[in-house]
C-alpha cells in the first residue's frame, strides 16, 4: 500500500502548535520561512512516497543477508540511500559549514517522520548517523569534526552506536571492551559488540563506529567508560580511505521485524587490535554517548509516530474497500466495513493517538530549537529543561502507542490482517522493537522519575502543568459543547498528573520500589495528558479558524472531532492511571519471587 504524507496536519502542527514563526526568528534559523518549509516538506514527501516506501514490503520479504563477513542490503536500498544522500536529506538539521542545510530541528522532524513512515528499516541508517554527527559536534576535536562530519552528512559514510555486549545490555557498567593506548594518540580496541544497527552494509564507502570501551586504568562502573571513533576503514589526514581496520562483522541477527535493517555482531581486535581515537576526555564516554542516545530516543519516538500513520492509512484504505455484513441499523446489502461503529472506533483511536503524539513531538522539537539557538541564556536553559522532560515521554509513549495502533490496524483487516501479503502484520512486527531499543519503556520511565521529576522536585513538570492550566482557561472561555467536553477531561487529566508528580517527588527516596512499580504507568499518564493538551490546543485553533472563515473548514471540523474523541476515549483514562500509580504498587509487589 502506498504512503501519502499528512502534510496538511504536519504544517498545521508546526505553525499553530510548535510556533514555527518564533523558531524561524532565531539566529541561524532564518531560512526556515513558511514557503521554504512547505517546499522542503513537499519534496521530502515526494521522495519518501515514490522512492523509499515501495521498498518497505519487499525488504521485509527479502532482508539483508550476511556472507563471509560482508552484508548485502535488500534490493533497492543501496540506490535509494544514494538518492537520499545526494538530495541532502541526511543534513537537514546539521550545520551548513559541514555541508548540511542548517534548518531547525522542527523542520527536520516531519522529514524524519515521513522517512520512517515510508520504511523504518531504511530510515535507521540515517537515525544512527544523525546521532554520531551530534556526538562529534558536541565532543569531537576540531580535527575530528573536519575529518568525519562532512562525509557523514554527505552520505559517503554512515555512523553507528556501539554500546551493547553479550553480558552488558542496558547495564553499561558491565561493558568489557578494552581500549589500550598506543602512545601516539591512538588506542587499540578489543571486544565484542552486539545489536549494532547497520554495523555492516554495502550502502556507503565507510562506517564510523562510535564505541564505548575501557582504558586499562579506568575506574569501575559507568565512570570508567570512554568513547572512541573506530572506522571500518582507516581515514588518512587528507580524508582518503586507507586499509581495513580490525573490526569485522561475524553475523547478523534474524529478527521479528525491521528485517531489511542489518543488526550486526561486531568483533573488534581479533587480528591485532582495531585502531581508534578518543572522543573528548577519558572516562566521559557515557556522557558523550548520551548525546547520541537522546538524539536517537527522540528519533525512535518519531519512528513510532511514522509507523502509526502508515498503519492508520492502510487500515482506512482497507476499511473503505472491504465490503462485509449489513449495517447495524439495517441496509439493503453488505456495506464497506468503515460504516460499522466499532471499525470507526478503532480508526478514530488510531488517528487520534497518532495526531496527539505528532503534536507533542513537534512541540518538543521546537523547544529543542529554542534551547539551542535562543540568544538569551535563561530562555535556553528553561526550554532545554522542558525538552529533556519530554524526551522520555516522546520515546516511550509514542512507541507504545505505535504498537497499539499497529495492533488495531491488524484488527481492522480482520483475518486478512493475519496474512502477511496485506502488509498490516509487518507494521505490527516492526513496531515491537520500538519499545525496546534505545532504552526500553521502563528505562524511559526510570529516567522520567529520577532525572526528570525527582531531581528538581517536580519543578519542570509543574511548569508544564501551568501551561496546561492556561489552555484549560482558554477552553472555559469558549462557548462550544465540544471544547467544553475536552476541557472537562483535560482538567481531570492535569489534576491526575499533578497528583502523581507530587507522589513521585514525596516517595521515591522513602519507598523507591513502590514508585518505580508505577513508573511506566506514570510515563503513559504524562503522554496521555500532554498529548491531550496538544489536541485541546489544536481544537481551539481550529474553532477560531472556523469562526473566522479561514482555510479548510472540513479539516478544522475533523481536527475538533478528533480532539473530542481523544478526550472522551483516551484522556478520560487519566484518573484510573493515577490510581494504579499511587495506590497500585501493593499488587505489583505482592508475590514472592518463588511464587511466580
Amino acid at each position: 500500500m502506498s504512503y501519502n504524507a499528512p502534510l496538511k496536519d504536519m504544517l498545521f502542527v508546526m505553525n499553530e502548535l510548535a510556533n514555527l514563526s518564533e523558531i524561524n526568528q532565531l539566529p541561524g534559523c532564518e531560512d526556515a520561512t513558511p514557503d521554504t518549509v512547505e517546499a522542503v516538506l513537499e519534496e521530502n514527501a515526494k521522495f519518501c512516497g515514490e522512492v523509499v516506501a515501495p521498498l518497505n514490503h519487499p525488504g521485509d520479504k527479502e532482508p539483508s543477508y550476511w556472507h563471509d563477513g560482508q552484508v548485502t542490503t535488500s534490493k533497492g536500498f543501496k540506490e535509494a540511500f544514494r538518492s537520499f544522500a545526494d538530495a541532502g536529506w541526511q543534513g537537514v538539521q546539521h550545520p551548513a559549514e559541514f555541508g548540511g542545510q542548517g534548518l531547525p530541528k522542527l523542520v527536520a522532524t516531519p522529514c524524519i517522520e515521513m522517512l520512517n513512515a515510508s520504511n523504518i528499516a531504511f530510515a535507521l541508517v540515517g537515525l544512527l548517523t544523525d546521532g554520531a554527527i551530534e556526538a562529534l559536534l558536541t565532543a569531537g576535536t576540531d580535527e575530528q569534526k573536519t575529518r568525519f562530519i562532512e562525509p557523514l552528512i554527505s552520505g559517503k559514510w554512515t555512523g553507528t552506536m556501539n554500546l551493547t555486549e553479550p553480558q552488558a545490555g542496558s547495564d553499561l557498567a558491565a561493558v568489557r571492551t578494552r581500549a589500550v593506548p598506543q602512545g601516539d594518540g591512538t588506542y587499540k580496541v578489543f571486544g565484542t559488540k552486539i545489536f549494532i544497527t547497520y554495523g555492516e552494509h554495502d550502502m556507503a564507502e565507510n562506517i564510523i563506529h562510535l564505541v564505548l570501551a575501557r582504558t586499562p586504568d579506568a575506574p569501575a562502573g559507568v565512570k570508567g567508560i570512554s568513547l572512541f571513533i573506530v572506522p571500518k576503514f582507516h581515514v588518512n589526514a587528507d580524508g582518503s580511505l586507507g586499509e581495513r581496520n580490525d573490526v569485522h562483522c561475524v553475523s547478523i541477527e534474524h529478527k521479528l521485524g525491521i528485517k531489511a535493517s542489518p543488526t550486526a555482531v561486531l568483533q573488534f581486535g581479533d587480528h591485532g587490535g582495531a585502531i581508534g581515537t578518543l572522543v573528548g576526555e577519558e572516562n566521559r564516554g557515557l556522557e558523550y554517548m548520551f548525546i547520541m542516545m537522546n538524539a536517537a530516543r527522540f528519533g525512535v519516538g518519531m519512528q513510532g509516530i511514522g509507523l502509526a500513520e502508515r498503519a492508520y492509512q492502510q487500515a482506512v484504505a482497507f476499511a473503505k474497500e472491504r465490503v462485509q455484513s449489513r449495517a447495524v441499523e439495517g441496509s439493503s446489502g453488505p456495506v464497506a466495513i468503515i460504516n460499522h461503529p466499532d471499525v470507526r472506533r478503532m480508526l478514530m483511536s488510531m488517528r487520534a493517538q497518532t495526531e496527539a503524539a505528532r503534536a507533542l513531538a513537534y512541540v518538543g522539537a521546537g523547544l529543542s530549537d529554542l534551547a539551542h539557538s535562543h540568544p538569551d541564556e535563561a530562555t535556553r536553559k528553561t526550554n532545554l529543561a522542558l525538552y529533556e522532560y519530554l524526551v522520555p515521554v516522546i520515546k516511550g509513549w509514542s512507541t507504545e502507542m505505535s504498537e497499539n495502533v499497529a495492533r488495531d490496524g491488524v484488527q481492522v483487516h480482520g483475518g486478512m490482517g493475519f496474512i502477511e501479503e496485506t502488509g498490516a502484520a509487518q507494521h505490527y512486527r516492526d513496531a515491537k522493537i520500538l519499545t525496546i531499543y534505545e532504552g526500553t519503556t521502563a528505562i524511559q520511565a526510570n529516567d522520567l522519575v529520577g532525572r526528570k521529576t525527582v531531581r528538581d522536585g517536580g519543578a519542570v513538570a509543574k511548569a508544564i502543568l501551568a501551561q496546561v492550566r492556561a489552555t484549560e482557561a482558554q477552553l472555559a472561555d469558549a462557548q462550544d459543547a465540544d471544547l467544553a467536553a475536552i476541557r472537562t477531561q483535560l482538567v481531570a487529566g492535569s489534576a491526575a498528573l499533578e497528583a502523581v508528580v507530587d507522589y513521585v517527588v514525596a516517595n521515591t527516596k522513602a519507598d523507591p520500589r513502590a514508585v518505580f512499580a508505577g513508573s511506566v504507568v506514570y510515563l503513559k499518564l504524562a503522554g496521555v495528558v500532554l498529548g491531550g493538551w496538544q489536541m485541546a490546543r489544536a481544537a481551539l485553533v481550529a474553532r477560531n479558524k472556523l469562526a473566522a472563515g479561514d482555510g479548510d473548514a472540513a479539516f478544522y471540523r475533523a481536527k475538533i472531532a478528533t480532539a473530542r474523541f481523544f478526550a472522551d476515549h483516551i484522556l478520560s483514562q487519566a484518573d484510573g492511571l493515577r490510581h494504579a500509580i499511587v495506590d497500585g504498587s501493593a499488587g505489583v509487589l505482592a508475590l514472592d519471587v518463588e511464587q511466580f
